[in-house]
């Protein structure tokens, strides 16, 4: 845990020297929940209020995931720069940057969905479930971007570049969650496409978020998250582990 905290305050320091590090962390949750909310709030469902009630856990969940990217890209960039080589020779716990880099990767996603409530706030925003359902929506958003942070991790040690690593997460994130109920709900959708939105993890996440701000989630929506975060874990966390020691 000492090597792991380390680490961390190592990716912190990085950030500090080079903010533009958290340009996407700070600009994805001010444009997309302001731009959706006031370009299609009035179209959608006919008050920018009443559509941020609905658009603004889609929004926090949005703009999560799509920063999860750094865990691989990050790792990948100490990969090619050299400086893991150096790493390795000394004696410390070897997945301690890995550890420590997503200990830092989640004080960035929290910063994310921390903005994303702060302007939801400032533009009108009340959550039916209080304090406590926010705070419970926060806390399952990260505990699946920390799952997720771990499949990028994995391809940070597959694919050769940082600009392959984040080409492949466009083609993936945006889909994704442009394809699901972010933005707007599948009841309107055609039928063979409401039935991927609805089979949709990203949608599946949402969902529970939304419940749980709104007050209404229910256990199984919940549940299923939380399995679908330690399923990632248990399945790409010793992947990730066994790749860095045999290809780095």
């Amino acid at each position: 845990m000492s090597a792991s905290l380390t680490f961390a305050w190592r990716a912190l320091l990085k950030i500090k020297h080079v903010p533009e590090q958290l340009a996407d962390a700070i600009m994805i949750p001010v444009l997309f929940t302001v731009m959706f909310t006031y370009l299609f709030g009035g179209a959608m469902v006919g008050s920018t209020r009443e559509y941020l009630q609905f658009l603004l856990p889609g929004t926090m969940v949005f703009a999560v995931l799509l920063i999860t990217v750094y865990a691989g890209v990050n790792l990948k960039t100490d990969i090619t720069t050299g400086v893991v080589d150096r790493f390795r020779s000394m004696p410390i716990w070897r997945p301690a940057l890995i550890v420590g880099g997503l200990i830092s990767d989640a004080g960035r996603n929290l910063l994310a969905a921390g903005l994303v409530l702060a302007l939801g706030l400032v533009m009108g925003f009340r959550p039916e479930g209080g304090v406590v359902g926010v705070l419970l929506a926060v806390a399952l958003v990260l505990a699946f971007a920390f799952g997720l942070s771990w499949v990028w991790a994995t391809l940070g040690l597959v694919l050769r570049t940082p600009s392959a690593i984040s080409a492949v997460s466009f083609l993936v994130q945006f889909p994704l969650t442009f394809a699901s109920n972010v933005f707007v709900d599948p009841q309107t959708m055609p039928g063979w496409l409401r039935t991927f939105v609805e089979a949709n993890p990203v949608s599946l996440l949402v969902d529970a978020a939304r419940g749980l701000m709104q007050g209404t989630a229910e256990p199984t929506q919940i549940g299923g998250v939380l399995l679908a975060a330690v399923l990632l874990v248990a399945i790409f966390g010793p992947l990730t582990m066994r790749l860095y020691r045999t290809r780095t």
